[in-house]
């Protein structure tokens, strides 16, 4: 048994949803319980993953063997991989200076720290008035970050800029599009206290109204109005996924199983996630890391 993390970059908005509610918000996204940090539950992610070459006739039994017999088939076995809920790594807020900060907080990076070897673990605090900022900040204006309608105060510090490039370098794409956002990261990242994190990953969310209208009178049906919350384009979520021997009686390697994962024959580079499909929301850029 191996483990892979797939970092997750929203390039349009996204809406993994959780049905209605009687909330303000007739169509919230996934969140988790404690925390209310966004999620995408990994059965989400596994039906996207699936989906991509679930058509292909040739790769039909590699298929099933990596994500498990289909329901009507009358040899049913389990998949070799086992998708973990995609959590929050980086939020994009609406910056003075810079025009948008990836935000992020210490017990985001506790937690990617705890489940990738390699991450840098540093021990960060910070306080709920101050931002940590990398010394190539584009954020800071008169040593303050202005995020929406909040103010900080900004502090620079070394290992913002270690978190910054190992971001830039492993969880962002590589390829030349991507170079300006790799960029970007290293200049625009700002470490807040968890609870001012919290509350932007809360209240800063793109709220959109959706309407249905009458194809003959262009208006409004009756009950047709609702809005719906999404996660805004350029954050980033990580999600660990388990690779085992595949259980229909092949026995291939956990290691081969990843790297059929990780082949852009099988799982595109760039794929649809979450709702909303024909009207071109949950475009998101695949990064796998480690397993291999």
């Amino acid at each position: 048994m191996i483990s892979t993390s797939l970092f997750i970059y929203t390039e349009t908005s996204l809406h993994a949803g959780v049905g209605s509610t009687v909330s303000v918000v007739d169509l919230p996204i996934q969140r988790e319980r404690t925390t209310q940090f966004p999620i995408v539950q990994g059965s989400g992610i596994k039906g996207a993953l699936r989906s991509q070459v679930a058509d292909a006739e040739n790769k039909q039994s590699e298929v099933e063997a990596v994500f498990g017999a289909d329901t009507k088939s009358d040899n049913k076995f389990a998949g070799a991989v086992s998708v973990g809920d995609a959590r929050i790594v980086l939020f994009p807020v609406r910056s003075l200076a810079g025009v948008f900060a990836y935000i992020t907080c210490p017990a985001v990076l506790a937690r990617i720290g705890r489940d990738v070897s390699t991450f840098p673990r540093q021990v960060l605090e910070v306080g709920i008035e101050y931002a940590l900022v990398s010394s190539k900040t584009t954020i800071a204006a008169s040593n303050r970050v202005v995020l929406e309608e909040f103010s900080f105060a900004a502090q620079p510090n070394q290992a913002v800029d270690q978190i910054a490039n190992w971001f830039a370098d492993n969880a962002l794409p590589q390829t030349d599009e991507y170079n300006y956002w790799r960029e970007k990261l290293r200049k625009s990242l700002v470490v807040l206290h968890d609870d001012a994190f919290r509350d932007f990953a809360q209240n800063s969310t793109e709220i959109v109204t959706r309407v249905r209208l009458d194809s003959a009178k262009k208006t409004v049906i009756d009950g047709a109005l609702w809005t719906q919350e999404m996660l805004p384009s350029d954050t980033l979520l990580i999600s660990t996924i388990i690779a085992r021997s595949t259980r229909d009686g092949g026995q291939t390697a956990p290691e081969a199983v990843v790297g059929w994962l990780q082949d852009v024959n099988n799982i595109p580079a760039r794929i649809q996630l979450g709702g909303d499909e024909t009207t071109g929301q949950g475009m998101v850029a695949l990064r796998w890391y480690g397993g291999v």
